[in-house]
């Protein structure tokens, strides 16, 4: 074994070639530096080498015994140890005794344990308005120190038009079972049509409002636990809300806070340019207006391009419009999202303003 290391190539270094062989570095540096180099090639393994403070063949199988005899065998070893030393009794150590069960495969967790779980990341797809809805709740903090108020906002996944919402002073799963069943209902949803994606809250996963969805024919979609990003439009649309200028921080009571949301949502739909939707406002999507209005900003570009072609470098301008499909972890392929292309069939505007209003 010292012959092949010594007459290893010089490309190889020390350290490979002695984890290649078992060996310690830090030995064979010593053993170089001995005097009795024979003496020290027979305990460079450290696999091999006796050690003198281990415990007997005899000693070993005692142990291994008393560890799983009836009054210890579902003990650890710490508790095992403790035991014996209230007895006036010394076997090994804590250490020892875990590797000799390491060693007969009996070491693990002894008590009953939930196995791990796996959760499949959501998938989601809208390519027309009411296919999917997005809800989450969040909190509204008071003047009065630890009280807050609770926003339940549900939003169409592919306008993130605000179909519903709610205020109240309390999170559980009576309220989010009222505000989807009146939401369901007055948007005339069939069973089978709509898909509600949510996190993880207690309200979300009651087993009371699981049922209602399964009444209702909605096909319920949750968050992995943890993962934030997995409801990213929901979570967006309460940043755009807090963020406003005029959004109080602190609000008085709950009619303050359903004043204000009021006046927010109606902003929100109706009025918000929204990024997402490539300038246009969550309503004119919701209800196919955007086409039309797309054509009124053609042709303002068209003339503007008529006019001067030079402010134009990269040609005659398109307005924008709002992607045919909108994902929530969208597959991967080639580096770019698969897109779909379907027919919609909108709703009016009328329509529209009117079904989002408070739900109280």
């Amino acid at each position: 074994m010292i012959t092949a290391l010594e007459q290893r190539p010089e490309r190889l270094p020390m350290a490979t070639a002695c984890k290649a062989l078992g060996l310690n570095r830090s030995t064979v540096y010593q053993w170089r530096k001995s005097p009795v180099r024979n003496a020290a090639e027979s305990s460079l393994s450290r696999k091999d080498a006796p050690q003198p403070r281990a415990l007997s063949p005899f000693e070993r199988d005692t142990v291994r015994e008393l560890l799983l005899s009836e009054p210890y065998r579902d003990q650890p070893p710490y508790e095992v140890y403790h035991a014996l030393l209230e007895q006036g009794r010394y076997l090994c150590s804590i250490s020892t005794m875990h590797r000799l069960l390491r060693e007969d495969n009996c070491s693990g967790e002894r008590r009953q344990q939930r196995p791990a779980q796996h959760h499949a990341i959501p998938r989601l797809e809208a390519t027309r308005p009411n296919q999917v809805w997005t809800w989450d709740i969040t909190k509204l903090a008071t003047h009065q120190r630890g009280v807050y108020l609770c926003l339940y906002v549900v939003i169409d996944l592919f306008s993130r038009f605000v179909v519903a919402w709610m205020i109240s002073r309390k999170e559980n799963s009576a309220l989010s079972q009222q505000l989807m069943d009146e939401a369901v209902t007055r948007y005339n949803i069939g069973a089978g049509e709509l898909t509600i994606h949510q996190d993880r809250g207690s309200p979300m996963i009651a087993h009371n409002y699981l049922d209602l969805m399964s009444e209702l024919g909605v096909t319920t979609s949750h968050s992995r636990p943890r993962v934030s990003n997995d409801n990213p439009f929901s979570e967006s649309q309460f940043k755009t809300a807090k963020y406003q200028p005029d959004y109080p921080g602190r609000f008085t009571d709950i009619a303050h806070g359903r004043q204000w949301c009021e006046s927010y949502f109606d902003w929100y739909n109706f009025s918000h340019h929204h990024s997402g939707l490539a300038g246009f406002t969550p309503a004119q999507v919701f209800t196919g207006k955007h086409e039309k209005i797309a054509e009124v900003r053609q042709q303002a570009l068209a003339e503007q391009f008529t006019h001067h072609p030079e402010r134009f470098v990269k040609g005659p301008p398109k307005a924008a419009m709002p992607c045919k499909s909108v994902f929530i972890n969208p597959i991967q392929r080639g580096g770019e999202h698969e897109m779909m292309t379907t027919a919609v069939n909108f709703p009016t505007l009328s329509a529209a303003r009117e079904s989002q209003r408070n739900i109280h």
